[in-house]
This record gives structure tokens, C-alpha cells and sequence, in this order.
């Protein structure tokens, strides 16, 4: 008839593509569960401007120098929480070996910090010689309500 009794032990010609799945499942829960740690610096909530510029590509380099003021009187060089007195020390030393078209400091500063700490900062900045000093501010999406001035 149709089938013959017995195992069959015939080859096969089609291909098993269910190891392969395995391992692409394997490698997309690697890279989802990773990628979050690839962030640079430390999280702060900065403001929204809706007409600000596009973002530096220079910024997410490693070798930029990013100052994060997440609260009145912390601050950071990209994870290493420095004092207000070792900032301008620590600026001078990464900024070394740059030249001056690479000598860019950006500012990042959370919501509540107080205006009188990031002035403080940018004059700190200035006095290790930089003039270049970026502040980094997010873009508002589009049609977002502005808050209530009141």
C-alpha cells in the first residue's frame, strides 16, 4: 500500500530550523536584557523645550564629558560622583589630551536644581578653559500641552 511498515531510515531533505530559532530567541533576550545598561552617565530628568536643536552626536561618545546634576549639590562625570571642588581638576585632566575644536563640556541638570548651582558649574567649566559648554535639554513631542503658568 501507501506506507511501508518499519522505521523508514530514508534521509532527510529538509532542514531543521528549529535549533536555529532556539538560538536567535537566546540572543534577543540577550540584547533586550543588556541594552538598558549601555546608557552613559547618570539619569536625571532635564527639561523639555520644544524648539531646541538636534542633539550633538558628540555627546554619546564615550570620550565626551558630560557633568549631570541630578540635585542641588550632586554632581557627576559621567558615573563618578565628584565634589564641587574636584570638578574643575577632574575636567582638566580628561580634557588633556583634546584639542580645542574637541574641548566641549555638556550640562546636564535635572528640573529642581537651583539656577545659581548650574551658573556655578559653567563658571567652574570656564575656569579650566573651556569655552564650549553645551546644556542638554529634551525635546517636547509634538501637539504635547505646555504647562500652566500660574
Amino acid at each position: 500500500m501507501g506506507m511501508s511498515a518499519g522505521g523508514g531510515g530514508g534521509l532527510q531533505s529538509e532542514i531543521n530550523v528549529t535549533p536555529m530559532v532556539d538560538i536567535m530567541l537566546v540572543l534577543l533576550i540577550i540584547f533586550m536584557v543588556v541594552t538598558p545598561f549601555l546608557q552613559q552617565g547618570v539619569t536625571v530628568a532635564i527639561p523639555r523645550d520644544m524648539n531646541s536643536p538636534d542633539v550633538d552626536p558628540a555627546i554619546i561618545k564615550e570620550s565626551s564629558v558630560v557633568v549631570s546634576i541630578p540635585a542641588d549639590g550632586q554632581f557627576y562625570i559621567g558615573k563618578d560622583q565628584v565634589t564641587k571642588e574636584d570638578l574643575g581638576t577632574r575636567i582638566d585632566k580628561m580634557l588633556k589630551n583634546k584639542t580645542e575644536a574637541e574641548k566641549i563640556v555638556y550640562i546636564k541638570s535635572g528640573v529642581g536644581v537651583a539656577y545659581g548651582t548650574v551658573v556655578d558649574i559653567i563658571n567652574i567649566i570656564r575656569k579650566s578653559g573651556v569655552d564650549k559648554i553645551g546644556l542638554v535639554a529634551d525635546k517636547k513631542k509634538k501637539g504635547a500641552a505646555a504647562p500652566a503658568a500660574g
